[in-house]
Formats: C-alpha cells, sequence, structure tokens
C-alpha cells in the first residue's frame, strides 16, 4: 500500500486547509511513494511509540498530535522529539499526524466525545469562519443543467441538510475571438453576442479547488470567466465543539459519574452549580476553554473539555457545569476515528492500536 493512498484517504475526512495557522499536520516524515505494511495509531509521537513501531513492524505511524510543532535547526537528539526523528528515519518509518484539521471537521474529534456519551440531535458549537465560498461563472443557457449536475458531484451547493443548491439569472454576453483562439461559438474577429447565464453555487472551502477542476473540464468554453467570492455563510457540519441532548434527564453526579467512567478519568474537575440534573451538553476535545461562553450562549447544562484554568470556572455564575476530564483523556478515542476510516476503505491493511500510554499527566 502506497503511502500516499493511506494519507488520500485520511485527507479526504479531515483536509489539511482546515487546520489552524499554528498547526503542523500532515505528512511530516516519509516518502509519499513509499510502500506501507501496517500502521500503529496513537494520540502522541514518543521514543516508546517508535520502538513499538519498530517491535510491531509497523512503517507508518499515525498520530493525533504532530511530532514536529515548530522550525527545527538541528536534529542532533538533545530531546525527545530530535530522538524520535532519528529513531523513526533510521528505521523507514513514515509519520503522519491529524490534528486541528480532525478537530474541526465533520464526525471528528468532538463528535467522537459525543458519540461515546450516546447525545442525541447534535451541531457543532462554533462552526468554522470562512468556511463557505461563493463561485460565480457564465455559461451558455443549454450548457447550464450540465455543468450544474458535474458541480453537484463534485461537492457544490452543499448547505446544511440541503444539497444541489444554486441560482441563476439569464443575460447577455459579449466577446470576439482572435485569430489564435477556438471558440465554441462565433467567429474569429467577429463580435459575438450569447445569451448566457450567471451561475452562482456555494462551495466548502476545502472543496473549492476540485469545483474549479470540475468547472474547467465541464464548461465547453475555451477561456472560462468565474469569480471565487468571500461569504458570512459558515458551514455548520465544520467547527470546533459539538452540542446536543441526552436521551433521558440525568442527575448531575450520576452523570458526571458516566463520564469519569466513560472517558477513564483518575480525577475529574468540575465547578461549582446550581444544577440538579444535566439534558445539554457541549464538550470539545482537547484545551476548550475558548467554547465556554459558546456553551453558555447555547444554554448547555454542562460542557466537558480538557485543560480548564482555574479563572474559567468563575464565569458560569454557576449557571452552567465546567467539567475538566483532562486533555489526553477528551482525545484518546481519535484513534478510533483512524481505523474506522483505513480499515472501512482497506480491510485488507494491517492497522494496530498502540499500546503506549503517552499522557504525561499523573495523580496521586
Amino acid at each position: 500500500m502506497k503511502l500516499s493512498e493511506i494519507t488520500r484517504i485520511i485527507e479526504d475526512f479531515a483536509p489539511l486547509s482546515l487546520q489552524e495557522s499554528y498547526d503542523n499536520a500532515g505528512l511530516s516524515i516519509g516518502d509519499k511513494n513509499m510502500n506501507i505494511d501496517a500502521a500503529l495509531l496513537c494520540i502522541d509521537i514518543t521514543e516508546e511509540v517508535i520502538d513499538e513501531a519498530i517491535n510491531k513492524n509497523c512503517n507508518l505511524i499515525i498520530s493525533h498530535h504532530p511530532l514536529i510543532f515548530s522550525g527545527l535547526k538541528k536534529i542532533n537528539g538533545k530531546n525527545y522529539i530530535e530522538r524520535c526523528i532519528i529513531k523513526a528515519i533510521k528505521n523507514d518509518i513514515a509519520i503522519y499526524s491529524s490534528h486541528t484539521n480532525c478537530d474541526a471537521t465533520e464526525f471528528g474529534v468532538s463528535y467522537m466525545m459525543a458519540k461515546k456519551l450516546n447525545l442525541k440531535n447534535i451541531s457543532v458549537l462554533e462552526p468554522l469562519k470562512d468556511s463557505m465560498k461563493k463561485i460565480v461563472f457564465f455559461c451558455p443557457i443549454s450548457d447550464k443543467k450540465r455543468i450544474l449536475e458535474d458541480l453537484f458531484k463534485a461537492g457544490a451547493g452543499r448547505m446544511g441538510n440541503y444539497d444541489s443548491c444554486s441560482f441563476s439569472s439569464e443575460g447577455e454576453g459579449s466577446f470576439k475571438a482572435n485569430i489564435n483562439a477556438n471558440p465554441y461559438i462565433g467567429e474569429i474577429n467577429k463580435l459575438h453576442i450569447e445569451k448566457e447565464c450567471r451561475v452562482e453555487v456555494l462551495v466548502k472551502k476545502h472543496l473549492v479547488n476540485k469545483v474549479v477542476s470540475t468547472l474547467l473540464n465541464s464548461h465547453p468554453y475555451e477561456e472560462v470567466a468565474y469569480d471565487i467570492i468571500n461569504t458570512e455563510v459558515k458551514d455548520k457540519d465544520l467547527g470546533f465543539g459539538i452540542i446536543g441532548d441526552l436521551e433521558q434527564e440525568q442527575n448531575v453526579n450520576d452523570f458526571l459519574n458516566l463520564t469519569k467512567n466513560t472517558f477513564e478519568c483518575e480525577k475529574l474537575r468540575y465547578s461549582n452549580h446550581n444544577k440538579k440534573t444535566i439534558k445539554k451538553v457541549a464538550l470539545c476535545g482537547g484545551s476548550g476553554a475558548f467554547l465556554i461562553q459558546k456553551a453558555i450562549n447555547k444554554k448547555a447544562d454542562i460542557y466537558i473539555s480538557g485543560d480548564i484554568k482555574y479563572h474559567d470556572y468563575f464565569c458560569t455564575e454557576n449557571e452552567m457545569i465546567i467539567a475538566d476530564i483532562g486533555h489526553y483523556e477528551s482525545e484518546q478515542f481519535t484513534k478510533h476515528i483512524f481505523y474506522e476510516l483505513l480499515t472501512k476503505k482497506i480491510p485488507t491493511f494491517v492497522v494496530r492500536f498502540s499500546e503506549v500510554n503517552t499522557n504525561p499527566i499523573n495523580y496521586i
């Protein structure tokens, strides 16, 4: 199995264009054309994980957290990152990570948390900004239907629970082909007036290149006029955090214990509150303090995440519970996302879970 085939499956699910500007997701070590025998799935990459990959004959490691975040000027083994890089290269092991793009994508990290708690009526807590573009193009009226069908197949025109969405208006287009042209309609060196459509479709940002390529292949004109326009429309399927409902209202202590057991927390920290029961649950994998106010605004009874700071616990005014289950604990099931993706697409490919607990936090 070529490494490029494996990474394409992951990136179809969590496109690299969705990652945050500070992130370094994607292929960090390895040649995309190398043959992969087996993959090891983990949250973090440590020297123990590299050793495990060697022992299990896995020449690809797929992690949630990237091994390399910032630039490296030297690789001489002075820290664990550099030692991991050296050992991976010496043993011909590729390293690939899917991080904030896996957080932001549909059915990503927070969705997996919601699935573990059996939440219903779920939606994204904070949809991505600038996640939708509008593509505008002009074409002969007779070609509009065919072109749109091709664009819809490429992913254009999808908005929430609707697809095949577009708008068009009719008008006149003019052009004059020069002697080097090969016009679809009209004659060389003669002004031509054509009844045309102006067509508009919304496109998810990460699909823009694919849709434009489809437009250029499908359009009959030699030169295609089109615009890509920023919009204020948010893709409600992409973003950070999830909010949803429990099937049945639960006692606060019962739900806190359920959460602790579900995410295998050694400790669970939670805020003061006036709640007696829990129905609406908000959550976010990883460091989720930035979504506390969003959860309050959405009238959540509880917000579950990791890395909550001391002063953050005061901002709810006891109207919403904040529960910190730990960064690692909230993201540990990300491995299952990778597993389901790869085993579904390539059932015969060997995929193994890392047995190394890379959580750096201990309790006494």
